[in-house]
């Protein structure tokens, strides 16, 4: 039984499209936007087997609801993903309001721990779980005109760290992702070639949300069972340089 967060995005959707591909797993997958997460479940089918919940990570009470629904329905939660995130502005840190800065670590971070928060729980209780967060590469390489991003990043980075070492005696892994830049929805608003000096930037260039979804499947199952307090970046060479 998976349960996902932030399935209402591009790699939201490969990530439950690619669960579902197992016969037998049951996932309930999460959103802040109905029409995101409507679209995702349309996407994976699976009748019976998906359910899904509307939620802000950022609210530790709505992450919790979405974690005990999902074990009222299935009896267990052998892995959370916590893929929600948000982009600050693009600007320098001087133009970054307070604002910018509140909203990305409340869902970033804070979206962050509440998951690992709720989840533990019910791990605790079954002596065994794997939870796998997504991070970036901005929270390993500099990436200028988003300082909130990166910083947040790097935070989970470290979170999953802690939590790795915190729940090890527990039978719960923790792990996050650190993908590169690839294609979705929000750069379908951006001029021709506004990606290339991006693109440039990746020796196998742009991936798709398809090409970072395996890792988290790997991360989340038995192959990965002595993989613990990892970031395992998924990034075209992004970081190699």
């Amino acid at each position: 039984m998976v349960v996902i967060t932030g399935a209402g995005g591009a790699l939201g959707t490969a990530i439950a499209t690619r669960f579902a591909a197992h016969p037998g797993i049951a996932l309930v997958l999460s959103d802040v936007s109905p029409s995101g997460l409507d679209a995702t479940v349309a996407a994976v089918g699976g009748g019976g087997s998906v359910d899904s919940v509307l939620a802000d990570v950022s609210d530790a009470a709505a992450v919790q609801s979405v974690v005990d629904h999902a074990v009222g329905r299935f009896g267990r939660l052998d892995a959370y993903i916590g893929n929600a995130g948000v982009l600050a502005p693009n600007g320098r840190i001087h133009n970054q309001t307070e604002a910018d800065w509140h909203r990305s670590f409340a869902v970033n971070v804070m979206g962050a721990a509440n998951g690992i928060a709720a989840a533990v729980g019910p791990m605790r209780r079954q002596g065994f779980g794997s939870i796998v967060l997504t991070a970036s590469v901005a929270g390993m390489t500099a990436w200028s005109h988003s300082a909130p991003y990166c910083a947040t990043k790097a935070a989970v980075i470290q979170l999953v760290k802690v939590a790795a070492v915190e729940y090890a005696r527990d039978g719960i892994r923790v792990n996050c992702v650190c993908p590169g830049t690839f294609r979705s929805a929000i750069h379908d608003d951006l001029p021709d070639g506004a990606l290339d000096p991006i693109a440039s930037r990746h020796p196998l260039g742009l991936g798709q949300a398809v090409d970072v979804a395996g890792a988290y499947e790997y991360l989340a199952g038995e192959a990965a069972g002595w993989t613990t307090g990892t970031a395992l970046v998924v990034d075209g060479g992004y970081a190699a340089p």
